[in-house]
């Protein structure tokens, strides 16, 4: 099994299959409203050093360095330096699927939405997504490929912008602060408002909340 990188991801799990590898991740498994959202990165080529030292976990950056490298992203897409498929699950879907199954069903939408479809994709985590191409899961992948790094920073910057739209159309919940994680003040507005059609029914919060209302 590899081992997290000390210093930081880097390009050889993708060097070492030799053909086309997208690395794949996700943002918004633990959150009890809004959607799932997945990203898929294929680079063609090593990413450029100037671009390759602002990929990290998106856990481990804070948000103007995962805006920065975002936005980088998006520019080596305009210069086809970069491929980017993004994919998501509603809540809906997430109540009708699980969160596994609709996870994976937003990085299939991902994969799909790729301009190439790759040889093989490195998925973060040790579950393995039914796709279109193989699948190679890689524990910690977000600190060890500069694919999966991309993608998730994609996702989570993505996903945020997402739920700041939602914070807009539904006041009261703060979702433009906690992005729909469980936090104190998520659960006391959910308590007292109810739960809005964005969250996710078969999440204990939220189940409670609709019987507390019926």
């Amino acid at each position: 099994m590899a081992r997290r990188a000390v210093s930081g991801p880097d390009f050889s799990l993708e060097a070492a299959h030799g053909g086309t590898v997208a690395g794949v991740d996700e943002a918004g498994r633990g959150p009890l409203a809004g959607p799932v959202l997945a990203a898929a990165v294929l680079f063609p080529v090593p990413p450029p050093a100037a671009l390759a030292t602002l990929l990290d976990d998106s856990k481990r950056l804070d948000a103007r360095r995962r805006e920065a490298a975002h936005d980088a992203l998006l520019e080596a897409a305009a210069a086809g330096v970069a491929l980017i498929g993004l994919g998501a699950a509603s809540a809906a879907e997430i109540g009708r699927l699980n969160i596994l199954r609709a996870t994976h069903l937003a990085m299939a939408r991902a994969i799909g939405r790729l301009a190439v479809r790759p040889a093989l994709a490195l998925v973060d985590g040790n579950a393995p997504p039914p796709l279109s191409c193989a699948v190679r899961c890689v524990v910690g992948g977000d600190g060890l490929s500069l694919s999966i790094a991309a993608a998730s920073i994609m996702a989570k910057v993505v996903r945020d912008r997402a739920m700041a739209r939602l914070d807009a159309r539904w006041p009261g919940y703060g979702f433009a602060r906690h992005a729909g994680y469980p936090t104190a003040a998520h659960r006391e507005a959910l308590a007292r408002l109810g739960p809005s059609p964005h969250h996710r029914r078969g999440f204990s919060p939220v189940d409670q909340a609709v019987l507390a209302l019926s």
